[in-house]
């Protein structure tokens, strides 16, 4: 699966004969507004745009698209100056230089990043940790600067100890908030230092202690696409599809994506594509049928780039087609 690892992560938009879209914006024109503002240039937009929601997991979100806006880098410097005592504005800053230094890195490999680049991902998110920081101290109650240092925290190898840390302040101010777990996950993966058994334990643990319909089943199937993901070809099929992993994906979906409560919100849609896809691996055909159809024709980035990261959308489409859904 080396390819599927080392595949780009850029992202097109793609519709096909079938119907098939890609989610933009988490489907919610509050988000469309706020990128739209941030590309413009726009403080007072953003500002109000992000000041329109509470600290949770959907301003996690909203936020994250503006770190993603080309330019922000531009002009936030002026917006910090101007409100020194806010911490919004160095919470966009901090977003915007992660995302920055991540673009700088690439989606490649550790080998195939050169030293230059990884001096420039290193400066942006050292810069984005220190705003990340001020942020924190201005606002204590805020989930979402100790999320943004989650991720800054993997890029500069902070070590165990401190990532845990930072996972903790996180859910401390929001529980069951997805992204953190995500984020986390990630973290104790294999390829970040961690182990498959650490990194089932977390998913399994995470799963289970939040209410039914929780988003946080996503978990399990993500570990088992990670796990996958680490093998050679053979091996992984021979993973995925045997029947104490095809067991856990079941419970998970259950307790998530296939039950009742199913919380809704942002995240819900990929959360409904990672089962699709995890099952479609699986071999699981009844099950990856009822997650595509609970997607609505709606492809996510993640985890489709996995399989092709040129065009997520067409391996959606294509595992889709596969189970007849």
């Amino acid at each position: 699966m080396a390819s599927l690892r080392s595949a780009g992560l850029s992202l097109k938009r793609w519709i096909g004969r079938s119907g098939v879209q890609m989610e933009k914006d988490y489907g919610d024109p509050a988000v469309t507004r706020i990128r739209e503002a941030a590309q413009a240039g726009d403080w007072a937009g953003v500002r109000d745009g992000l000041g329109a929601f509470p600290e949770s997991g959907d301003r996690t979100w909203m936020l994250w698209t503006v770190g993603e806006a080309a330019g922000v880098e531009k002009w936030i410097h002026e917006a910090m100056a101007a409100e020194p005592d806010s911490a919004l504005p160095r919470l966009v800053a901090g977003a915007r230089y992660v995302n920055w230094g991540w673009e700088a890195r690439t989606g490649a490999r550790a080998k195939d990043v050169s030293r230059e680049q990884f001096e420039t991902f290193h400066e942006r998110l050292r810069k984005a940790e220190t705003w990340l920081y001020e942020a924190a101290e201005r606002e204590p109650d805020w989930t979402t600067p100790w999320y943004a240092l989650q991720v800054t925290g993997r890029g500069l190898e902070v070590g165990p100890d401190v990532a845990r840390r930072r996972f903790e302040a996180t859910v401390r101010r929001s529980p069951h908030h997805l992204g953190a777990h995500q984020q986390y996950l990630q973290q104790v993966c294999e390829k970040w230092g961690g182990s498959h058994e650490r990194m089932h334990a977390f998913a399994r643990e995470a799963m289970l202690g939040a209410p039914e319909g929780s988003l946080l089943g996503q978990l399990v199937a993500v570990a088992h696409i990670e796990h996958w993901l680490s093998l050679a070809s053979g091996p992984d099929s021979h993973y995925i599809q045997r029947s104490d992993v095809i067991g856990s994906l079941r419970e998970a979906a259950e307790r998530s994506v296939l039950h009742p409560d199913f919380a809704q919100g942002k995240g819900r849609v990929q959360v409904c594509n990672t089962f699709a896809m995890a099952f479609s691996l699986a071999g699981e055909t009844a099950a990856a049928r009822r997650c595509f159809e609970a997607t609505e024709r709606t492809a996510t980035e993640f985890p489709w780039y996995y399989i092709n990261g040129a065009n997520p959308a067409e391996a959606y489409r294509n595992y889709r087609s596969t189970v007849g859904a």
